[in-house]
């Protein structure tokens, strides 16, 4: 799978070892997905926050360390990336995204964390690179 030119838009600002975990866990998968957002304002984690979608307002995605991926399925065979209806949320998707996402991270030895793995608040598009690994200064 290549990744599309939203996709790619999406990357701008993140760190170029995230942008290339993506980028090779794109080429892996059988699972398309799209990038739906990377480096973010502190205005918008602070309306994600408030709306409950994000319960930090120290998010990796303000410092171009996380993305969020979406699952596409091509259901009326358009091969349409852009359209809302394409776009799916079902839990499986995502486990299926991440072992792609966990298996380039492990061919690039870049070290990422997926918030489906994460205790509590489960956030199935999410991936960042680790505080451990790359810690902000």
């Amino acid at each position: 799978m290549i990744l599309d030119q939203r996709s790619l838009k999406r990357l701008e600002g993140v760190h170029e070892d995230l942008v290339a975990v993506v980028k090779r866990a794109a080429e892996l998968t059988d699972q398309p997905f799209i990038v739906t957002e990377g480096l973010r304002s502190i205005e918008r984690q602070k309306k994600l926050v408030a709306a409950g979608a994000s319960t930090t307002m120290r998010s990796r995605h303000l410092t171009g360390h996380a993305v969020d991926l979406a699952a596409f399925i091509d259901l009326d065979g358009s091969g349409d990336y852009t359209s809302g209806d394409n776009i799916r949320w079902d839990w499986p998707l995502y486990s299926k995204i991440a072992s792609f996402m966990k298996t380039a991270s492990q061919q690039l030895d870049i070290p990422i964390e997926w918030g489906g793995d994460w205790v509590s608040f489960k956030d199935g598009p999410h991936y960042q690179l680790s505080w451990k690994d790359y810690p902000i200064a």
